[in-house]
């Protein structure tokens, strides 16, 4: 759902996202051009190949997914509080972004906004910034996508869920909820839905995380969750 125009003053993420150093006036050029969407769990955000808006993500997890050739969904990366989705200037690629659970974003016209940059270079520096940081939480992903063992899958998981969900950066949070089922904590990570289950209760069971309720994690020993990457 599109709602009201955007409220830069009570902005959650006005010191992280692109436009984050862009000057009260400057910022106030960009907000005309937007408005707040609020998405519900799995509602899409972009369709493949849509290439009609960019935006920034304020609250919740967006999730990017890619269909196999044999109709497997597949998701290839996450997207964060702060976080840019959508192409500016490079053609729109097969995957579509869906909201992983509740969210809200700024979206703008790609046009518009593209004309911004071009025209900003506070704003395209902030783009540039973003973009780096989604390549380097995308390298970060495929580590863990890649280790051997599972715990260290899901513990690597847990941390950076933590990360993203922190107020501020290099602030992760010590409670929040899981944004992803348990479903798709296993494809993200290539490993069966049992094991994920399996690897939860295990971590609960050394006293490195607390369950609460269906989704609530309490991080409890991080300096023991990331001890399990160096294995």
């Amino acid at each position: 759902m599109t709602s009201d125009a955007l409220d830069c003053a009570g902005c959650p993420v006005r010191d992280r996202a692109a436009c984050a150093a862009l000057p009260d006036g400057e910022r106030a050029e960009l907000a005309r051009l937007g408005r707040h969407r609020d998405l519900g769990r799995g509602e899409m955000l972009f369709a493949p190949g849509d290439d009609s808006a960019c935006a920034t993500l304020l609250s919740g997890v967006l999730k990017v997914v890619r269909t196999d050739t044999d109709g497997v969904e597949r998701i290839v990366a996450l997207i964060h509080p702060a976080g840019f989705a959508g192409e500016i200037f490079a053609a729109p690629d097969d995957c579509e972004v869906a909201a992983a659970g509740a969210a809200r974003v700024c979206i703008f016209p790609r046009s518009d906004y593209a004309r911004m940059v071009a025209e900003n270079p506070r704003l395209a520096a902030g783009v540039a910034r973003r973009a780096m940081k989604a390549a380097s939480e995308t390298r970060a992903l495929l580590d863990l996508v890649g280790r051997r063992k599972a715990e260290a899958k899901v513990a690597g998981l847990i941390l950076a869920l933590a990360d993203a969900a922190g107020a501020a950066p290099c602030s992760p949070a010590a409670t929040f909820d899981l944004p992803l089922t348990r479903g798709e904590m296993a494809a993200l990570l290539g490993i069966s839905i049992e094991t994920v289950s399996r690897q939860l209760g295990a971590l609960e069971d050394a006293g490195l995380i607390t369950r609460h309720g269906a989704r609530g994690l309490e991080v409890r020993d991080a300096p023991a969750l990331s001890a399990l990457l160096a294995d």
